[in-house]
């Protein structure tokens, strides 16, 4: 078990192993839904819920129920089916309460079911050997960390719309350049806290 304190598992999920930035886990997502402020809050929202529910779900299952009966090896296809039943629930929740946010997310909501921040966070979390309070934490940082990255990575969008950009670099290049420039942002963070 690690004796790692609270606040560096979150700092850690937050900036040092940022999901999207640092390990480059979850693109699918970050790509395609920060073109707006606005989504690009409720992609992150609706990733956070997951990933915390996913978590508080997968843990005791791995720990109670697979690893005493020699299952450990189905983790994978458990915690997906786990993640999948997650997000049709915050699918239902969403086109029910908020339409125009369930609109505006379109095919990346269902996304969520394979996006591998939320499958890595849970696996990272066993991996890590972390209890289940720390990866409830673990979970949150990187949740919270998704939601950094699409906020700044939407603010940068935004700012691109207006700019002049030649010809030759306008749409998908001009994104990645861009998504590179922030990722190179995040590397300054290694090493703190010696996570």
């Amino acid at each position: 078990m690690s004796n790692t304190s609270f606040f560096a598992i979150l700092i850690g999920g937050l900036l040092v192993n940022n999901f999207v930035l640092s390990q480059f886990l979850g693109i699918c997502p970050f790509l395609g839904v920060s073109k707006k402020l606005n989504s690009a809050v409720g992609m992150s929202v609706a990733v956070i819920f997951v990933m915390l529910m996913a978590t508080a779900a997968t843990h005791p299952i791995y720990t109670y129920l697979l690893v005493p009966n020699d299952l450990a090896y189905l983790q994978t296809i458990v915690f997906i089916l786990i993640i999948a039943a997650l997000v049709q629930l915050v699918e239902i929740v969403l086109r029910r309460f908020i339409p125009p946010l369930y609109n505006a997310l379109g095919i990346y909501l269902p996304l969520i079911t394979t996006n591998c921040a939320v499958l890595g966070v849970t696996i990272l979390n066993i991996d890590s050997g972390y209890n289940f309070v720390q990866s409830l934490v673990n979970a949150l940082g990187a949740g919270l960390g998704f939601l950094l990255a699409m906020v700044m990575f939407a603010g940068v969008r935004e700012r691109l719309e207006s700019a002049e950009i030649p010809e030759s670099l306008k749409g998908l290049p001009i994104t990645l350049v861009a998504a590179s420039v922030v990722s190179v942002s995040f590397l300054g963070f290694q090493g703190l806290f010696g996570l």
